[in-house]
């Protein structure tokens, strides 16, 4: 996979990811779907300036915190069922986005008990902050 911290505007920047964080979530536009919960893997990685980023005193408060990639999916999760992954992964990269400190970041979602012979489906996306 083409590292995404090539591009000009992320140079300058460290990447923070979460990985295969599982969440039970209504999703589906099927009828079977909406009757129930599936397992959908999210994995966000976020492109931070080192600016902003780079601790001075070895002090939480000077990075962002994991928690708040983990407290803000649980929180959308929490939010009701979801047609579409597209739309859950928009919804979770909006929200990361909308953090001061993030430059970038990209959102994937997976389906992993969709079809017996793969690993799974699932959607990526990746957008940068309008930088002025």
């Amino acid at each position: 996979m083409l590292s995404v911290l090539h591009h000009p505007q992320l140079t300058a920047c460290r990447r923070l990811f979460l990985r295969n964080y599982e969440v039970n979530i209504n999703i589906g536009v099927h009828e079977f779907e909406k009757k129930g919960e599936q397992r959908v893997l999210i994995n966000v990685d976020l492109y931070i300036p080192l600016a902003s980023s780079t601790p001075k005193e070895d002090q939480l408060h000077e990075v962002v915190d994991y928690d708040f990639m983990r407290a803000s999916i649980a929180k959308r999760v929490a939010q009701g069922h979801v047609h579409l992954q597209e739309t859950l992964c928009d919804d979770v990269a909006g929200i990361m986005l909308a953090h001061p400190q993030v430059r970038a970041v990209c959102v994937s979602t997976m389906k992993p008990d969709v079809y017996p012979d793969c690993e799974g489906v699932g959607v990526e996306v990746f957008q940068i902050k309008n930088v002025i």
